[in-house]
């Protein structure tokens, strides 16, 4: 078909959102609205003495202002996994007696303008007496460490490991070579292009709260809002999601201000719309990685992979997030070690609290984490034993032959050819034509690094069930209502392509529906790059019922006993009586919906992998580095639209890059924000990408869903991260240095090499 599954069709999204007809949360308007402004604390850690709000009730514009008092009632914010059972870290919505990171919120303010807002913020009167700041894991865990919940034990929450410690032990003693690296993992901020945003409103008469908001799943955000925190029935709460603008993990996340608006939106009898400003971004959205790994990766004679070893400690925040405990345990850390032959791995995660803002699902959620750990193990290995960076691997990875595949440690392994998207994608980077490269470059006075990573990504958490929910109108336009939610990946597109192919009608006629609650209350959101395997898979069944639905009203009207369809179209068997979708529909209203529920009954992951190459230049007289080449062949299974996908690898290969060369939330020794805007905080710009990304695939499809498909929304910041900061390294002659590799820090170890810098 001209539009079916596995064509390159552009997005039919972005006529709407190129022409400004998008619909984002702050541009809701309601007549009489309020709008919100949330005071934060200065301080890193401090007690709450006194709140003095009457300056602030008495400026003009002010309508309220709520401090804990008033919204003590409701439930905190909860985390999700919290491993640390029965220790609880409760994040109340507003601040009681004690703050725990700068952006924790004290008070929120409300008026009937921004400008009055945040001039009641700032005229509130807090007294605090500050108290002793660990702004950093390694003053977490330092003897004596001032304890940032005091009926803890210490700022080490929980240990979670997997393997066997004494097996590892024993193999790493009886190895030939063992590679130890102490491994950084830089804290960033998701720097969505849309902050986040909340509208609230209260409908008296039923006793329905309805929140506006970009999220990545209204259903699950309902579940989280209504009887934890609001503690009112399900059906009492109302969510709703427009166009969303980047998400990233961040915006699957309840955060204080989306109760808040609805209390004050009852409270009052009037809407009231917050909007976050930048600041509020970097201070509250929950941060990414953030994180200290000690490494060990044991070899015997012939290069072949013995033992890991990987201890963790993971900055947890202040409070435990939503899923902030499961990022490096559950979701990331039993991919430790990715797709190579490895006897025995054993993975220790200390999660670890500090003064600052929770760390969270961000691309990837755990993912990346595993796989720059083990790249970068793998390339300083063979530079230790002396082999090629190609060689090592290729003696490693796992064979077709050798799957399915127990990694040990919870995975098995399902499909796929390494060996051969490996050398692929050295062929896509002309890897022979490398030595040529690097000498016109020294000709130049620049070091050209090579870098590889071949990672491997768990994807399709977060349920094991999808819904979709379909109704034809009269004239044949077919409405899915799906229980995933885009925020920039092209859903509206891809699952138009699947419903078209499927139903033979044109994607004109098909309209794609999503985040509402009142069309569609369940759904387990976008996440874990989960959506086409099993909303997809939703969208089959519920468009396999509503044609078994149509055959059999068309059996009634034609007066036969067999009917088929094809291209819209209900056929009587052997005649040339027909019922086009449309006619069914009209006759019958309501009779082709319907809603239908795909199930894979227990977890069903897909394993999308893929081999990154980059090549980057460095000039040792100032230390900048620029990516002269990047080189990939992914694993995808079968692709829906081969174009949505390369856009999705572009971005994913642009924020791994970001965290590799720029990017780094930076507090300092007393909980002080540093990098609390873009003057400060580096994220990369069109001219820091490389010339060209040479992109292209060598599938096997995933037995696991009907489709055939593998998750690709993170794979390109899982090979971006490692890839180049093993080029980088490369460039350096094996100097190891961690992310952010800025020009500064390249400067410093140019020099301390003493590489040849350019003639003047």
């Amino acid at each position: 078909m001209k539009f079916g599954a596995g064509q390159s069709v552009k997005r039919v999204e972005d006529v709407r959102l190129l022409t400004g007809r998008g619909n984002f949360t702050d541009d809701l308007q309601r007549d009489g609205m309020l709008y919100g402004v949330t005071l934060r604390s200065p301080y890193g850690h401090a007690e709450i003495m006194s709140i003095d709000t009457s300056a602030a009730l008495a400026l003009p514009g002010v309508v309220a202002v709520y401090t804990h008092d008033d919204v003590a009632d409701y439930g905190p914010i909860p985390c999700l996994v919290p491993l640390s059972a029965p220790l609880e870290t409760p994040r109340i919505l507003l601040a009681k007696d004690r703050v725990r990171f700068v952006g924790d919120a004290v008070a929120f303010v409300v008026a009937e303008s921004r400008e009055a807002a945040r001039a009641g913020a700032e005229a509130i009167e807090v007294d605090y007496r500050e108290l002793p700041v660990v702004a950093s894991i390694d003053a977490a865990i330092a003897p004596g460490a001032p304890k940032i919940w005091e009926e803890a034990a210490s700022n080490s929450l929980f240990d979670w490991a997997v393997g066997d410690a004494e097996k590892n032990a024993a193999a790493l003693a009886a190895s030939t070579h063992v590679t130890r690296l102490r491994i950084v993992q830089n804290r960033v901020a998701p720097t969505s292009m849309e902050v986040r945003a909340a509208l609230g409103e209260y409908d008296a008469a039923t006793g329905v709260y309805t929140l506006s908001t970009g999220s990545q799943g209204v259903a699950g955000m309902r579940q989280m809002l209504a009887g934890p925190v609001l503690k009112v029935d399900i059906d009492k709460v109302k969510i709703v999601t427009g166009d969303v603008g980047g998400g990233f993990g961040m915006k699957t996340f309840l955060y204080a201000e989306y109760p808040l608006v609805l209390h004050a939106a009852k409270a009052l009898g009037r809407p009231v719309k917050w909007t976050g400003e930048r600041g509020d971004a970097f201070q509250t959205d929950t941060h990414g990685r953030a994180m200290v790994s000690d490494a060990q990766l044991g070899f015997d004679a012939d290069g072949l992979i013995t033992a890991l070893a990987v201890e963790t400690w993971s900055d947890l925040g202040a409070y435990q997030a939503q899923y902030g405990p499961a990022i490096q345990t559950m979701a990331g850390g039993k991919i430790m070690g990715g797709v190579y032959r490895i006897p025995t791995i054993h993975n220790l995660v200390h999660g670890v609290v500090t003064n600052t803002a929770p760390v969270d699902a961000y691309r990837g959620a755990g993912r990346p984490e595993s796989a720059y750990i083990m790249e970068r193990l793998i390339e300083a290995a063979a530079r230790e034993l002396g082999l090629g960076v190609d060689d090592i691997r290729r003696r490693n990875l796992l064979t077709p032959a050798e799957l399915p595949h127990d990694n040990g440690i919870g995975l098995t392994f399902d499909i796929g050819n390494f060996p051969a998207v490996l050398d692929k994608a050295m062929a896509q980077a002309d890897w022979a034509g490398f030595p040529a490269r690097k000498a016109a470059a020294a000709a130049k006075g620049l070091r050209l690094g090579r870098g590889m990573a071949y990672y491997v990504e768990i994807a399709g958490g977060g349920g094991t069930d999808e819904y979709a929910d379909v109704r034809v109108a009269a004239d044949g336009v077919v409405e899915m209502a799906v229980g995933t939610q885009s925020n920039g990946q092209g859903h509206e597109t891809a699952y138009a392509q699947v419903l078209s192919e499927k139903l033979g009608i044109d994607m004109d006629d098909i309209r794609i529906v999503q985040g509402d609650t009142d069309r569609l209350e369940v759904g387990h959101g976008t996440g874990g790059s989960r959506s086409m395997a099993f909303g997809g898979g939703a969208v089959l069944a519920s468009a396999d019922a509503m044609i078994e639905r149509g055959i059999e009203l068309a059996k009634a009207d034609l007066g036969v006993d067999e009917v088929d369809y094809a291209d819209g179209v209900f056929r009587a068997r052997g005649t040339n009586a027909t019922r086009s979708l449309a006619e069914i529909a009209a006759a019958h209203f309501g009779g082709l919906d319907g809603r239908s529920k795909y199930s894979t009954g227990k977890p069903a992951p897909t394993f999308p992998n893929g081999c990154h190459i980059a090549e980057v230049a460095l000039d040792p007289a100032t230390g900048k580095v620029s990516i002269e080449r990047y080189s990939l062949v992914d694993d995808f299974g079968k692709l829906v639209n081969p174009m949505l996908v390369e856009g999705q690898i572009h971005g994913g290969v642009a924020q791994g890059l970001g965290q590799a060369l720029f990017e780094d939330v930076v507090y300092t020794d007393d909980g002080q924000l540093v990098t609390g805007s873009f003057m400060d905080y580096g994220v990369p710009r069109a001219d820091d990408m490389p010339p060209m990304i040479g992109f292209d695939t060598l599938g096997t499809p995933s037995p696991t869903n009907p489709l055939g498909v593998k998750g690709c929304g993170e794979a390109g910041t899982i090979g971006a991260m490692p890839s180049i900061m093993n080029a980088i390294i490369d460039a350096l002659d094996g100097t190891q240095i961690e992310m952010p590799a800025t020009i500064e820090k390249l400067w410093r170890a140019a020099r301390a090499l003493d590489l040849p810098v350019a003639a003047e």
